[in-house]
């Protein structure tokens, strides 16, 4: 993934994606490149364009829903409700 990130880095840098600048990338965060690695990676964009990959990678983000007011208040009611004395005998029983 490394090499990934440091090629969508490039890209959006508006720098030629090749192999100098790929190790260049990968050498400044601290990443040791594996010249076969690299080469096979400039191979297999060579015929790719990102941006476009990009677009038709990119997916919608599904937010959940938010539970409504009625909800939140039937689940208030719901609780039942402790005295103060109640939670203090809790208490006492755990301290003898």
């Amino acid at each position: 993934m490394d090499y990934i990130y440091a090629v969508l880095l490039l890209h959006k840098a508006k720098k030629e994606v090749n192999e100098e600048n790929l190790k260049k990338i990968l050498s400044a965060v601290g990443i040791s490149a594996d010249d076969a690695k690299v080469k096979g990676l400039i191979a297999t964009l060579k015929n790719v364009n990102i941006e476009e990959a990009i677009e038709k990678a990119a997916m919608p983000v599904v937010v959940a829903p938010v539970a409504s007011d009625e909800k939140k208040e039937e689940t208030k009611e719901e609780e039942p409700a402790v005295s103060e004395e109640s939670a203090a005998e809790g208490l006492g029983a755990l301290f003898g």
